[in-house]
Parts: C-alpha cells; sequence; structure tokens
C-alpha cells in the first residue's frame, strides 16, 4: 500500500473513533477517503453494537453503507446529523476546501452545512497555501439545458479554461450526477478570494451549486508520511 493509501486509513479511523459516538446521526461524504471512513463505522457498530443513523451524499456511498451494515436515514427525517466526515481535494490554510472530484459535491454541502460539525479527512498531499494551486480547477455541477450560457459567463469570471467533464472507461460522454446534471471544470489558477469566486459563480443562473466549501470546516484531520496524523480545529 502507497503512503497515501495509509494516510488516508489512519485519518478515517481516527476521525471515526474519536468522533461517532452510540444514538448520533452521521452524515457521510463520498469519495475514496470517505470510503475508508464508512467502512471503519461499519466496523465499530459490528464490534461495538453502536445504534447511529446515516446521512449519505452519493449513491456509492449509500451502497457501501448499506453493505457494511449502517442504518440509512435522510436529512428529511433528521435536518441537522449530529457531525458530517467528508473528505476533500485541496485544503488551503484556512481550512477552505475545493470539493467535487467525485461529482457528489452538491449533496455533500448541503449535508455538511446541516451537520452541527463538520470533519475533514485528508493526506497531507491535499494541502495548498491557496486554493487551485498546483492547476486544480473548481468544479460545478451546471444544468445541462445552461451549459453553454454558463460556460461563457465563467470565463468572464476569470476562468483560464472550462471543460466539461468528461466520463472515464466504461462510460461514452459526459459526468452525469446522482441529480441529473453535467459537471463542468473551472480553471482559475490560485484563488485569493474563495467566497467571494463562489459567491459569483452560485449567482450565475444555471449553476446548482459550486465545489467551493469556505468556512465550513470544525476539524481537520491530516495524516502524513511518516504515518502520524494531526488535528486542527478552526472553532
Amino acid at each position: 500500500m502507497s503512503w497515501r493509501g495509509r494516510a488516508k486509513e489512519a485519518v478515517a479511523r481516527r476521525a471515526v473513533d474519536e468522533l461517532v459516538r452510540d444514538g448520533m446521526v452521521v452524515g457521510l461524504g463520498s469519495g475514496s477517503t470517505a470510503a475508508l471512513a464508512v467502512r471503519r463505522l461499519g466496523e465499530r457498530v459490528r464490534e461495538e453494537g453502536l445504534d447511529i443513523l446515516c446521512v449519505p451524499t452519493s449513491y456509492q456511498i449509500a451502497l457501501l453503507a448499506t453493505e457494511v451494515g449502517l442504518k440509512l436515514t435522510s436529512l428529511n427525517e433528521h435536518p441537522e446529523p449530529d457531525i458530517a466526515i467528508d473528505g476533500a481535494d485541496q485544503v488551503d490554510e484556512e481550512l477552505n476546501l475545493i470539493k467535487g472530484g467525485g461529482a457528489a459535491l452538491t449533496l455533500e454541502k448541503i449535508v455538511d452545512s446541516a451537520a452541527r460539525r463538520l470533519a475533514i479527512i485528508v493526506d497531507e498531499s491535499k494541502l495548498a497555501s491557496r486554493l487551485g494551486e498546483n492547476g486544480l480547477p473548481v468544479p460545478i455541477e451546471v444544468l445541462p439545458a445552461a451549459l453553454r450560457v454558463v460556460l461563457k459567463r465563467l470565463e468572464g469570471l476569470g476562468a483560464t479554461d472550462v471543460r466539461v467533464r468528461e466520463a472515464g472507461k466504461g462510460k461514452v460522454g459526459p459526468v452525469v450526477t446522482d441529480n441529473g446534471n453535467l459537471m463542468v471544470d473551472a480553471y482559475f489558477g490560485p484563488i485569493s478570494n474563495p467566497g467571494g469566486l463562489e459567491a459569483s459563480i452560485k449567482a450565475l443562473p444555471g449553476v446548482i451549486e459550486v465545489g467551493l466549501f469556505v468556512g465550513m470546516t470544525d476539524v481537520l484531520y491530516v495524516g502524513a508520511r511518516d504515518g502520524s496524523v494531526r488535528k486542527l480545529s478552526s472553532r
């Protein structure tokens, strides 16, 4: 296993073990690191008999959660989860995030913002001084009927390159989200004002959600190459 794989397992285990208690409602993020947290939750339910309910943020995570024995609920039934545990594509020095590499950003943002606390789990390769460094784009979920309009207006906001995300092996054509929309990746370079950019993009008609999660993180767990895990809190 690579150092990143070991780091992901370490942060997932520590966050789940420190933060999740019997009787909680837990928001489950999507992606590879969040999936490890889901597997650890399943282990604790089997070993300790924890009685918890989980709110998934994608079909991927809902299927995995049921596979490992977790009970699912929804925000309509529990509109304020006790905690959400999620990954990120990039984290800046103020614990702002870029998310959406797995195309589940809309429900992730809804669940993460609804939770009383948001815990983010990453390996140290995801850290950056400013969001958008190292050529990372901002993912944006877009209504299909508005695609061309949104692409043009993103360029007007300063995006140097805007691309409709293409599906990988096994599917022809663009990525279609769980909500039936399209994913756009907009390249802005290092972002000096993530909150301002988020607001400007969200104001575009046809944009469903933006993969900039600003001021939402309560606690960050970072896995390092040497196997250690450090914990940072914003509040």
